[in-house]
């Protein structure tokens, strides 16, 4: 008995460190990410007057930084798995920080599209880089939850672009340069920063953690390693090869159309709050556009503690997807009814975040550890494309009054997504959890 409190005890003890060591930073660096991936949305409000950007333009300017990152993704991964995270982390923050500030001296639309392809590979490698990081400190019956503080990256910096985005646009023209070029350079800035930081306090494993005792280093590596599929070595070219695993490309397809909708509305929020009322400033379309992002942290928050106390992934995903499909048609049937258009908003961030904490932790179970750097990688570039093809095909069909008709594409991606995942049977019982298409 007491063996298994003292047990108990170091593994308490244990989480808590890591928890409170490495999350914050983690989180940190990806909110910086996400915003200033997409800040280009609220940028968007002054940059189509001043270089003379239509929708479809704006489509294509948001769609085309995720091709560049599909491509570099896979060999980003396996370059961190060789240099270590704090290197490469690091690396990825400070390049694309530079960029995105860079951006605010942009003159003309080809210089924009220029702009958005360095930019996505200056950040390629960086999500599945922190979900690989993660597997590294947590235990899968953990990892849901750490999976979801990552995850709530997301809501926190299109809180803080959302806040910030709108002020900006309105109130600083310093020096003569327009709203929207301090948007890139005021959210680009920080990100060096943050990278600077990761290079000075962020340990590779456990067992480089100054934070923790060597008993506490040893448990947590031998807990990790006792949740992997059975592996053995392999070589370059044989980590390659999961990149061919059917299961790994179920999952990345799956993935690729919840990407369309959860990218498509991220990139058009702003336009689609505008429509609601002409006379929004940036400022008003700033705040507004806070409130489904607050209330999809909080339900991504509570579902990813939901899916790590059941131990089931897939059905919360199954039903995210088709709650953002219906939030989405809600939008468009009620897009002249603020506070009903605002409900529906509010229910298309709940499933578009909140399916990521439970499918992240579902697709971890995939792999083996050996596999874990170029699988991750392989599952999230297939589904970045989702990133290109959400906001081309709304810019496409939609017009600078009214993106509704461009709505009905990431509704069809989401069921798709809801549908396709209904096709995958999941062992719960088992320790290993490994996902296998029915038959």
């Amino acid at each position: 008995m007491s063996a298994t409190i003292a047990a108990g005890d170091l593994a308490g003890r244990t989480v808590r460190k890591v928890s409170r060591r490495i999350l914050p930073l983690i989180a940190l660096l990806y909110v910086f990410n996400y915003m200033d991936r997409s800040n280009i949305s609220y940028a968007q409000l002054g940059m189509q007057h001043e270089l003379m950007i239509t929708t479809a333009v704006f489509g294509i300017a948001s769609a085309i930084f995720f091709l560049a990152y599909v491509v570099f993704e896979i060999p980003s991964n396996m370059i961190m798995k060789k240099v270590g995270a704090r290197i490469w982390l690091a690396r990825i923050a400070i390049s694309w920080g530079i960029v995105t500030a860079i951006t605010g001296f942009i003159q003309d639309i080809p210089q924009l599209y220029i702009a958005r392809i360095v930019l996505g590979i200056a950040e390629a490698g960086l999500y599945p880089g922190l979900l690989l990081y993660l597997t590294l400190w947590f235990r899968p019956k953990e990892r849901g939850r750490a999976i979801a503080t990552l995850a709530l990256a997301q809501p926190v910096a299109m809180i803080l672009g959302s806040l910030t985005g709108g002020v900006i646009l309105d109130h600083v023209h310093w020096f003569g340069l327009s709203g929207w070029r301090w948007v890139f350079i005021l959210q680009g800035l920080p990100a060096v920063l943050i990278g600077l930081v990761v290079l000075a306090y962020l340990p590779n494993k456990p067992s480089q953690a100054r934070f923790l005792t060597r008993e506490e280093s040893d448990w947590l590596e031998a807990e990790i390693d006792a949740d992997y599929v059975p592996e053995q070595r392999e070589t370059f070219l044989g980590q390659l090869r999961v990149m061919k695993n059917g299961r790994v490309l179920f999952l990345a397809v799956a993935n690729l159309f919840a990407a369309c909708g959860l990218y498509g509305f991220t990139f058009f929020l702003p336009q689609i709050i505008k429509q609601l009322d002409p006379a929004y400033s940036a400022t008003n379309i700033g705040f507004l556009g806070v409130i489904p992002w607050i209330v999809g942290a909080i339900g991504m928050l509570l579902l990813a503690r939901n899916s790590d106390r059941t131990g089931e992934r897939r059905w919360h995903v199954v039903a995210l997807m088709l709650l953002a499909a219906i939030g989405l048609f809600g939008t468009i049937q009620f897009r002249h009814d603020p506070v009903a258009a605002l409900i529906c908003l509010s229910l298309v961030a709940v499933g578009v975040l909140g399916y990521l904490a439970p499918y992240w932790a579902l697709a971890a179970r995939v792999l083996s550890k050996e596999h874990t750097a170029v699988g991750l990688a392989t599952i999230n570039s297939i589904a970045a494309l989702g990133g290109f093809f959400g906001p081309y095909v709304i810019g496409q069909n939609a017009s600078v009054d009214d993106v509704s008709a461009g709505l009905y594409f990431p509704i069809a991606c989401l069921v798709i997504c809801a549908v396709l995942l209904c096709f995958l049977k999941v062992s719960r019982e088992r320790r290993t959890e490994v996902p296998e298409l029915t038959k």
